[in-house]
């Protein structure tokens, strides 16, 4: 029998507005009511899976903030031919490589947009209303999320399969992309606050290679808190010939399987920080 796949959300459900900080605009999608949390895509963009992770953020009571920073919303990577799929990834890749507000290789170093992102989590947690703001980074923004975590209003850092700076030399894999100013401020909202970082890994993974979560465990201690799975745990039908995405494109979403119990791990997490005890 087929493993049931990660759903896939609707882009029509959402509404869509315009956000500008430091003359940097950029679309954002929401849905919901309640805490925001914002949903940082992974490549190549805004995926119905994306869209239907979001969609159980909705379900238990949190609004949801998607900004599209690359790739074209709605675009269905898994369902598309062969060709259409290699030149989605070739016009992303080339999208953001030619952007000054993504770092790919550096070392130590955030991507500039991060400083939007921050903004936006303000702008939404005074929209929204609430104890603050969850962010969750896919891939190539999953560090984003760490480095948003300087800003005190967010309460729920998620780093799901964080693939940069990507891991040519030693150097990058035993890194992320977070600059080490903004990387002693998180460990110290962890040692103080009790701060807790979310990293989500696939073992064997290329792109998320072992020593970046050696190094995350060096220098957060207790406050970063690791779920690594197993390769033979990833759905099977997932596009990359290694498991990457675990809450989506890997995630085999039936109770007792381990993807599905580190998705509920994040929902566990957003519930108790975001939520009050009773709708927790």
């Amino acid at each position: 029998m087929a493993k049931p796949k990660a759903p896939e959300g609707d882009l029509t459900t959402y509404a869509c507005e315009a956000f500008t900080h430091a003359g940097v605009t950029h679309p954002v999608y929401r849905k919901g009511a309640g805490p925001a949390v914002l949903v940082i895509t992974e490549m190549p963009g805004i995926s119905p899976q994306v869209l239907g992770f979001a969609d159980r953020l909705v379900a238990i009571g949190l609004s949801v903030a998607l900004p599209q920073l690359f790739g074209t919303p709605g675009f269905d990577a898994a369902a598309a031919r062969p060709l259409a799929r290699l030149r989605g990834a070739v016009k992303v890749l080339t999208e953001v490589c030619v952007r000054r507000e993504f770092t790919m290789l550096a070392v130590g170093r955030s991507s500039p947009v991060v400083d939007w992102l921050r903004a936006l989590a303000v702008h939404e947690h005074a929209r929204c209303g609430g104890p603050g703001v969850g962010a969750v980074g896919m891939c190539f923004t999953g560090g984003f999320a760490l480095a948003m975590a300087t800003e005190p209003r967010v309460l729920v850092p998620v780093l799901s399969q964080p693939s940069l700076p990507l891991g040519l030399t030693a150097r990058q894999r035993r890194s992320i992309d977070c600059g080490p100013d903004e990387l002693a401020t998180v460990a110290g909202r962890c040692a103080r606050e009790g701060l807790q970082v979310l990293g989500l890994r696939f073992h064997g993974d290329p792109l998320v290679p072992p020593e970046r979560f050696a190094f995350l465990r060096e220098r957060l201690g207790d406050g970063f808190v690791a779920v690594e799975l197993d390769q033979r745990d990833g759905h099977p039908e997932e596009l990359l010939r290694k498991h990457h995405s675990v809450l989506t494109g890997g995630l085999v979403d039936a109770p007792g399987e381990p993807t599905h119990a580190a998705l509920q791990q994040v929902l566990g997490l957003l519930r108790r920080k975001l939520l009050p005890p009773a709708a927790a």
